[in-house]
């Protein structure tokens, strides 16, 4: 298949696209805790204060000592220490997706990361070089999904428009926020699925293993 005019780019999420699910991860700490599995998600939910700290971590402005005392006593813990670590720690590569990104970039496509990121340094760099032209990740740049902001830099930062843009995310504001901008997003539920709509808008067939 050739490769239509309008896709340059792929962009995408890293938590939950270019890895296993966080919900499950952070269901996963909940268990581990003595906790009800979806007391995280809740708080995130259904609580704007623990949302705020969040935002905040996210783009820098909150440190992460900070924000771990203050949500260890949201989940009634008395320990602190690690808790995103902690939290995280369930979440493994996503390796369809990863060998879908090698692929598409293999072929010509520039590829990027958007990440609302609560810690810089759960990234592994040296596969971010091998599988992305460019990252933007939150608390580097001060913005965050779904800011329009933060999309846009993205495109421009690999010189094309956001129209020729193709976005990939697990949560539906963060899909809307970049089709607020000109992208064609794709809402993430299944790996194999994500990989069909991604040949399907590039025009190309993503091998079993990239070249």
């Amino acid at each position: 298949m050739s490769k239509p005019d309008r896709y340059t780019v792929l962009l995408l999420d890293f938590g939950g696209v270019m890895t296993t699910s966080v919900w499950d991860s952070f269901a996963d700490f909940c268990r581990e805790k003595g906790l009800e599995e979806d007391t995280v998600k809740r708080l995130f939910r259904e609580d704007p204060s623990a949302l705020a700290d969040l935002r905040g971590l996210e783009t820098g402005t909150l440190k992460e000592p900070e924000f771990e005392e203050r949500f260890a006593k949201r989940l009634g813990l008395d320990d602190a220490t690690d808790l995103i670590e902690s939290m995280f720690r369930g979440m493994l590569p996503e390796e369809s997706i990863v060998t879908a990104v090698r692929a598409v970039r293999a072929r010509g496509f520039k590829t990027g990361l958007i990440s609302n990121s609560w810690s810089t340094s759960h990234y592994d760099r040296d596969m971010l070089a091998e599988l992305f032209d460019d990252a933007v990740i939150s608390a580097e740049v001060g913005l965050h999904k779904p800011q329009p902001e933060i999309y846009r830099l993205a495109a421009e930062r690999l010189s094309e428009p956001p129209s020729s843009c193709v976005f990939v995310d697990d949560l539906r504001e963060n899909c809307e926020g970049a089709e607020a901008v000109g992208m064609t997003a794709v809402l993430h539920r299944d790996p194999a699925a994500t990989v069909a709509r991604i040949e399907e808008l590039l025009g190309i067939k993503v091998p079993l293993e990239a070249s």
